[in-house]
């Protein structure tokens, strides 16, 4: 039986470490003591802490749109019912971590677009393709008049996420879900046409 790589070790520890400690915060010391790999293994598997940070942000990109992909594939139901679905399932998560943890794509964004060049075109690309499912169910709500046809599915889900982002944000300073709710009710009642 193979021994389990290092490098997955150090990334799955990583993550949680990213989340607590930031990007700038967090160190090779670090990172590798919640691994429980020596200190040397980082440099086997990673060129940089810059190199590193990218490979846990495309994991928790590639985890993110497996939500996405169960929220918003779902056919049997409609368009507002599955970006309503979406945001109930990341409140879920949120939840579950006392409202302390956010989004690392947010977090990344904040801490290290003056800091890196490679994580900003690497996040600028992340919006770019995580945008694209919630246009598309905005576009088919849109053709059956169940969320407002005002702005272009593109734009609509560019404000949606970044909205969204800014609410997620709010919520880790007040340590509570009321910027998520107020975000979910003026959401759902305006553009989504819910009924109040």
């Amino acid at each position: 039986m193979s021994k389990p790589s290092l490098r997955e070790g150090i990334l799955h520890a990583g993550l949680k470490v990213m989340f607590r400690s930031g990007y700038t915060g967090a160190t090779v010391r670090d990172l590798c003591a919640s691994a429980g790999a020596p200190q040397g293994s980082f440099t086997n598997h990673f060129r940089s802490i810059e190199a590193f940070a990218q490979d846990v942000l495309d994991r928790y990109f590639a985890n993110l749109q497996g939500t996405v992909r169960e929220a918003l594939d779902n056919k049997s139901l409609s368009p507002r019912q599955r970006l309503k679905r979406y945001l109930d399932i990341i409140s879920s998560v949120l939840e579950r971590a006392k409202w302390s943890r956010g989004c690392l794509i947010g977090d990344f964004s904040i801490e290290t677009t003056f800091e890196s060049k490679p994580l900003r075109h690497r996040l600028e690309a992340i919006f770019q393709e995580w945008r694209a499912p919630f246009a598309l169910c905005i576009a088919e709500g849109q053709a059956i008049g169940e969320i407002d046809a005002t702005f272009d599915p593109m734009d609509l889900a560019e404000f949606l996420l970044a909205s969204w982002e800014g609410a997620i944000l709010r919520m880790k300073v007040e340590r509570g879900p009321a910027a998520l709710e107020r975000f979910k009710k003026i959401v759902l009642q305006t553009v989504f046409k819910e009924q109040k």
